[in-house]
């Protein structure tokens, strides 16, 4: 009996794990089978890089993301103007060059294109947050139009919680030079005061949710690297593990649940306004909610999903400009006469942020040089087409464009890997444009936000917010490397690109009026 019991145990495991054992097989096999089928469909586009199949290719992707800057520029000097294809693991990158093909792919209605299709699969949104965001991502209108129309409203809330974060966080140094790990205390001021206007007080002084923002911004960023690295049928399991989402939600209501059923009342109390309601992401996103019967958790879930693509992207973008003032300190001056004077004639507003002709080019030029992604405009073909020069896109293909390569062509920027913090006024000046050479406007010179109607739909109020920031910065603080001149190297980590996260930025308390 004891013989007949312990065979009847093992043989149902023996059996789920040969069942397991032809599911793996059979997924690779399919997945096999779809690489050869798009390779062929692809021949015609040259490969940089390694020429295997993408599924068989782990070393020659592993050896992409080690140096994936230089594909990229291999590529682009190769082929600048037309369509190249890079392996990856389980899939290969068009890569589209040129302002030719970039005109063409933006005019290209959305029944023929999708960014977020290609930016679910790159970024792996998909994954974290379920297939539901391709068909209906409801919440980008309102970060496109209702929050840039509130800019100017929500300034002064911005900037009352940029004082307050950095009064806390800055250390005493009036007038000594105090080592600061800038790229930590950047994080906490982002998400500091993007949440206030994002939710509001006292949720966005709160400590444990900006910890979590922080935390699961990160968790992100390293769940998109890791699931490039796995099959499309291990992703979903691996998304939600590696970001524990659904706790992160769980964890998020107890942060924002009261506050949320607070609104609940006076919504139902008022039927509409009531005083002091408040004009923020949370409310808009509770209102829409509420209009299409889903229930309130989603806020949290969208909030985080707003939070991860904000904190890191902007710390980042902040950090990289802090590292080429401190390397370069004698720009402080000529920034510091410019923020002096707006802000004497306009106060902190939203106006004086857009007259910062200075500081708009030097930020350009910071995010020319330090893009957060290797490459940009990312679209996948909802159906086949071809470009006017005969390239030929087959249903399904994911494309690209080199952003590092584009931004350092010489024939599109003048001495292109040098940085210049003047190279945009000075552009301005020549063709006397208003708006072409500003921070937040794209071009197929500039893609640092993307391109075209699908361009970062959040831009106009991360520039807004990253001026703000630098702006205090200037005006109160001193800051240069230890070593005078030499700027850390930025980090390529799979398909990001980071400021040095273990470098130090000396900062004095201002000493001159």
């Amino acid at each position: 009996m004891a013989s007949n019991h312990l065979f009847s145990g093992v043989l149902p495991l023996d059996r789920a794990a040969s069942t397991l054992g032809y599911l793996v097989c059979g997924a690779l096999l399919a997945l096999l089978l779809q690489s050869i089928l798009t390779t062929i469909s692809l021949r015609h586009i040259p490969t940089v890089g390694t020429s295997t199949l993408p599924l068989l290719s782990y070393k020659g992707a592993y050896d992409f993301t080690r140096d994936i800057k230089g594909v990229f520029q291999q590529g682009y000097a190769k082929y600048k103007g037309r369509a190249f294809k890079i392996a990856f693991t389980d899939r290969w990158f068009v890569v589209l060059t040129g302002r030719k093909l970039l005109e063409e792919l933006h005019r290209l209605p959305d029944g023929t294109t999708s960014f977020n299709h290609a930016s679910g699969s790159i970024t792996g949104s998909t994954y974290i947050y379920g297939r539901g965001w391709l068909s209906d991502p409801w919440h980008i209108p309102i970060i496109r139009d209702r929050l840039t129309k509130h800019l100017a409203a929500s300034f002064g809330d911005m900037y009352d919680e940029l004082e307050t974060v950095f009064r806390e966080l800055m250390p005493s140094c009036e007038e000594e030079w105090v080592p600061v790990h800038f790229i930590t205390i950047a994080r906490t001021v982002v998400a500091r005061t993007s949440n206030r206007v994002f939710v509001g007080l006292p949720a966005c002084r709160n400590l444990g949710y900006h910890t979590l923002l922080v935390n699961f911004a990160l968790d992100v960023s390293k769940a998109r690297n890791r699931l490039a690295w796995l099959p499309p049928a291990l992703k979903r399991v691996a998304a939600r593990a590696l970001t524990r989402i659904d706790s992160r939600i769980e964890e998020g209501m107890q942060y924002l649940g009261p506050t949320i059923r607070a609104r609940i009342v006076e919504m139902e109390r008022y039927k509409g306004d009531w005083p002091d309601k408040p004009n923020d992401i949370l409310q808009w996103i509770m209102e829409e909610l509420i209009a299409r019967k889903m229930p309130m958790e989603e806020a949290v879930r969208i909030i985080l999903r707003i939070n991860s693509s904000a904190v890191q992207t902007t710390a980042n973008s902040l950090t990289h400009a802090i590292y080429h003032l401190a390397a370069n300190p004698d720009l402080i001056a000529p920034l510091r006469e410019e923020v002096d004077a707006v802000i004497t004639d306009e106060g902190w507003t939203k106006l004086a942020m857009s007259k910062l002709s200075r500081l708009d080019s030097f930020m350009r030029e910071s995010m020319r040089l330090n893009i957060v992604n290797p490459f940009s405009v990312r679209r996948m073909a909802l159906k086949s087409f071809t470009f006017s020069d005969g390239t030929f896109i087959p249903k399904g293909t994911l494309m690209v464009t080199p952003a590092h390569a584009t931004h350092l062509d010489e024939a599109n920027y003048e001495h292109a890997s040098v940085f210049d913090p003047w190279r945009f006024v000075h552009q301005k000046e020549e063709d006397l444009s208003p708006t072409k050479h500003h921070f937040i406007t794209t071009s197929p010179e500039f893609v640092a936000w993307g391109h075209g109607k699908h361009a970062c739909p959040g831009r106009f109020f991360a520039s807004n917010e990253l001026k703000a920031m630098m702006a205090y910065i200037i005006l109160n603080y001193d800051v240069k490397f230890a070593r005078a001149g030499v700027r850390p190297d930025n980090v390529y980590s799979g398909l990001t690109v980071a400021p040095n996260q273990e470098a130090n930025v000396l900062f004095r308390r201002r000493q001159t009026q």
